[in-house]
């Protein structure tokens, strides 16, 4: 009967210490998934690294319920813009922090505008 009491203690410290390793894995998906979602097509207009905003004329911005147009945003790391130059298409991820809307990531995908899809 002891020997049925620790075998069943080891299981249940066991089973309880594997689940929140299986509870994170589970929720990493759905923070994947909406980060690939949130991400926006645009084309840069303007860089201005000293203040660290940079002028976008983008799509729709499905997350934020704000239509395709030009205009300033911040960014969360100034060395992003780094990565980026006038005339790039870029996808971008764009968060709203108080009244700012800052970018938090965004990657070159071409300088070809012939093979991208139009911007409003």
């Amino acid at each position: 009967m002891h020997t049925l009491s620790r075998l069943l203690t080891a299981m249940t410290l066991a089973i309880i210490s594997g689940l929140p390793a299986h509870a994170a894995t589970a929720t990493e998906q759905p923070a994947q998934a909406t980060a690939a979602a949130n991400q926006v097509d645009g084309e840069v207009k303007k860089i201005n690294p000293e203040q660290g905003k940079i002028t976008i004329k983008h799509g729709n911005i499905p997350h934020l319920n704000m239509p395709g147009m030009t205009m300033v945003f911040g960014v969360k790391d100034a060395t992003l813009l780094d990565r980026i130059k006038p005339g790039d298409l870029v996808k971008f991820t764009v968060t709203q922090e108080g009244a700012r809307l800052v970018i938090t990531d965004i990657q070159a995908v071409s300088t070809d505008k012939t093979t991208a899809a139009p911007l409003p």
